[in-house]
């Protein structure tokens, strides 16, 4: 009998819906009390450093400690230690709340962003998070789109808190500078650039700043905040505010960007700074809209772009209410499937039925799998994507993919195909699940694959799905 994974503190591993190489993330059931969680394993190896377990235990005690509406909820962790590999995947369980919204960020078009309204809507809950985890005394340092969630009523939940620092102590105050260099270039801030200690908030506001320039606009406002960067030098010297897509951003909002990402840390808008400023202090309009209609808002670039209606055809419609199994009523039982995920369409057409899937990077093609995989190959090598063939799961055929997107950070992930049929309609269903890097990039990969002329005269539309019906 091979390996398998433990139950978590009664929950049952059902499901992978993300991870790959050193970790895992599962759905977790607790079945006998009808609720769901994400449990992210890390797997334990003979070469598992002594440092990597201790950076591990910090970012779990960080994190457990921290209780916020806007920050996911650390439940609870166990480790499996090498000695009972005969059993056991050894690793270090760690049972989070289920974002079942997926990633805020694939939900939002390339080049597009989202409504005025809609960003402050977010960013304000981002903004309510950030300062309560400085009142805690902890700084995140790795502020980026994919490690903002969403639950099932569409609420932001931040994430992964593997790179953060406690530099602040409760009891008096006092505070202590930072060293470590860490982040993502296009999110972190210019001091991390020099060799000289750093003060941590102005670091989490400068990241709290590139967000909101990518949730209007849909893009990152350069590769890194060098003087290597022409597009970061034009905005040190105020010549890139009439280029696309600065000139998209006027008013209070371009002058809340630019008090975020003031170079200067000691001249950077504080978080006091910054709920004062009349575009965050003025009420929401989004204040109490149901999460079905929350869904249609967040969801309406994706629509005008095309992209939502390759990602659900028609066929869905009637469908994303069924469920598939015991642990997709458990699911339900939980409210993971709410209004907001449904809305959302994050429920998919497949062999067996309908089933949640937390990507909206997908699509439906015509051809079998066995016929679509090296068409798919052979696009993804087209588009400097690395494509290698992965071990198949039952009927589901995999790719691992990897490269490097246009803001020259890495990416790593999956394309998985598995049989489909549906009134007739035969073919194949299609998942890109991103494990490493920008979720708008993944976006762009994921649509520059569909309309691959290899690819997409195999692509299932509306229109066909209509047909089908």
């Amino acid at each position: 009998m091979g390996q398998k994974y433990p139950k978590v503190c009664g929950y049952d591993l059902v499901l992978q819906i993300g991870g790959g190489g050193f970790s895992s993330v599962f759905r977790a059931v607790h079945f006998d009390d009808h609720r769901v969680a994400a449990c992210k394993v890390i797997y334990l190896t003979e070469k598992t450093s002594d440092k990597d377990r201790k950076n591990w235990e910090k970012e779990m005690r960080v994190h457990s400690a921290l209780k916020h509406e806007n920050v996911l909820e650390f439940i609870n962790a166990v480790v499996v230690e090498l000695k009972h590999k005969e059993i056991y995947y050894p690793g270090i369980y760690m049972l989070m709340e289920l974002a079942a919204g997926g990633d805020l960020f694939d939900k939002i078009a390339p080049d597009r962003g989202v409504s005025d309204e809609l960003a402050h809507f977010y960013f304000g809950q981002l903004i309510a998070g950030i300062d309560y985890i400085h009142q805690e005394g902890v700084c995140h340092r790795d502020l980026k789109p994919e490690n903002l969630l969403l639950d099932a009523k569409g609420t932001l939940k931040i994430s992964d808190f593997g790179l953060s620092a406690v530099y602040k102590l409760k009891a008096d105050g006092r505070t202590r500078t930072l060293s470590e260099r860490c982040g993502s270039l296009p999110y972190v801030a210019p001091e991390l650039a020099n060799d000289v200690p750093y003060n941590a908030e102005p670091v989490d506001v400068w990241g709290c700043g590139v967000i909101l320039f990518t949730l209007l606009v849909g893009n990152t406002p350069w590769d890194e905040p060098t003087m290597r960067s022409p597009e970061f030098v034009r905005y040190v010297n105020g010549t890139i505010y009439q280029e696309a897509p600065w000139n998209k951003i006027t008013g209070p909002a371009l002058e809340l960007i630019e008090g975020m990402l003031t170079v200067d840390p000691t001249k950077r808008f504080t978080i006091a700074d910054i709920f004062a400023h009349e575009w965050v202090i003025r009420p929401s309009q989004l204040h109490g809209t149901s999460p079905a209609d929350l869904a249609q808002k967040l969801t309406q670039t994706l629509r005008d772009a095309g992209d939502l209606e390759l990602a659900t055809p028609n066929f869905e419609e009637q469908d994303r209410m069924d469920v598939e199994d015991e642990d997709e009523r458990m699911l339900t039982a939980t409210h993971a499937q709410s209004q907001f995920t449904q809305s959302l369409m994050l429920f998919s057409q497949t062999q067996g039925g309908s089933r949640y899937v937390p990507h909206l990077t997908r699509f439906y093609s015509f051809l079998a799998p066995p016929a679509l995989l090296p068409l798919l190959q052979t696009a993804l090598d087209a588009l400097d994507a690395q494509a290698l063939r992965a071990q198949d799961d039952r009927e589901k055929l995999k790719l691992r993919i990897g490269g490097y997107d246009k803001r020259k950070q890495m990416y790593k992930g999956w394309v998985e195909v598995e049989p489909f049929s549906k009134r007739g309609m035969e073919g194949s269903f299609i998942v890109m699940k991103r494990d490493e890097g920008s979720p708008i990039n993944w976006r762009c990969l994921w649509k520059d694959l569909i309309l691959s002329p290899g690819v997409s005269p195999h692509v299932i539309r509306k229109t066909h799905a209509r047909l089908a019906q």
